[in-house]
């Protein structure tokens, strides 16, 4: 079976910290000793001044976030194909409040040059003033920035006093496949917050929005609130990212994933009538199929219908 990373387990360390935090009574809502530790942690992979606040799923992080980040009247500047702008119902618009503007990329990956697009219109009272360029790391096409590429971006928007937002979702594939520590590509790049993944790399629940810059915190703090991703026992959340990051078991889990999709890469690109659509950076191979063969391959694995109107199929 391959599909996606969603249908995988719970990785036993994991499993063993949740049961090892159940134990007698803590202090609730972030006040526990398990969060505290996870703030070191995150310090220790993403520098002095970060500060991580776990959240229940993917796109509370992104929200919670992006609201944090930018006006209510503002825009965030994304990828066509960002799971922000696709692949969350709309939540950054409806709950956030937020325009997205969405620009063409190739393969997925934001550039000045697409970014420009919509950077415009700053003083406009009839425009929704971009405040925000969001990124995915990797994309939502499986590909990687450089480090160099995102401090292109970053520099492009701090000098229209835009922010920028990483969404992690599967940053631990990106970093192993780099080979790089997670700070080389968000805070020494000088990315400002991002939302950190943990399901996807063998979590029960979790993702963390990590502050980099400060002075968004007080924002964060009242927007996870408000966007109700703020767990009253967050000890079970934190001591998840403890097991994970407290040792190189986020790396081994995805440098994992990333080898089992180079390896299906492999065996698939020679196929006839098959074509892979965009380069395998991490953990998620994209192909053109024969229609005709949907169906038994349908009856046999599960992987998902990317794009029916050019018949593009992830796996």
């Amino acid at each position: 079976m391959f599909a996606s990373d969603n249908y995988s387990g719970v990785h036993p360390s994991v499993l063993g910290a949740i049961a090892a935090a159940n134990v007698g009574h803590q202090v609730s809502y972030g006040g526990d000793d398990h969060t505290e530790r996870l703030q070191t942690i995150f310090r220790s992979h993403f520098g002095a001044e970060a500060r991580a606040y776990p959240v229940f799923n993917g796109t509370g992080a992104n929200v919670v976030a992006l609201q944090a980040a930018a006006d209510r009247w503002a825009s965030v500047i994304c990828a066509d194909t960002a799971h922000v702008h696709v692949d969350e119902c709309g939540a950054p618009e409806k709950v956030a409040g937020l325009k997205l503007l969405p620009v063409p990329t190739e393969h997925g990956k934001l550039t000045v040059a697409a970014i420009a697009r919509e950077a415009r219109g700053f003083d406009d009272q009839h425009r929704a003033q971009p405040q925000v360029v969001s990124l995915a790391q990797p994309t939502e096409l499986g590909t990687v920035y450089t480090p160099d590429e995102i401090r292109a971006i970053v520099e492009f928007a701090h000098a229209r006093n835009v922010r920028v937002h990483v969404d992690g979702a599967r940053l631990a594939n990106a970093a192993a496949h780099l080979d790089l520590p997670f700070r080389a590509f968000t805070t020494d790049v000088g990315v400002d917050l991002l939302s950190f993944g943990g399901t996807k790399n063998g979590l029960l629940i979790g993702e963390a929005v990590v502050v980099l810059t400060p002075g968004l915190e007080h924002a964060l703090i009242r927007s996870r609130k408000a966007s109700m991703q703020l767990a009253s026992k967050m000890r079970f959340l934190s001591a998840q990212f403890v097991a994970l990051l407290e040792t190189d078991l986020w790396r081994t889990n995805a440098a994992h994933a990333n080898a089992m999709a180079t390896r299906l890469h492999e065996q698939v690109r020679d196929v006839p009538g098959l074509r892979v659509s965009h380069p395998v950076q991490s953990n998620a191979v994209f192909a053109t199929l024969p229609p005709a063969a949907l169906a038994e391959l349908h009856r046999r694995f599960h992987f998902y219908d990317w794009d029916e109107s050019i018949h593009d199929h992830a796996g």
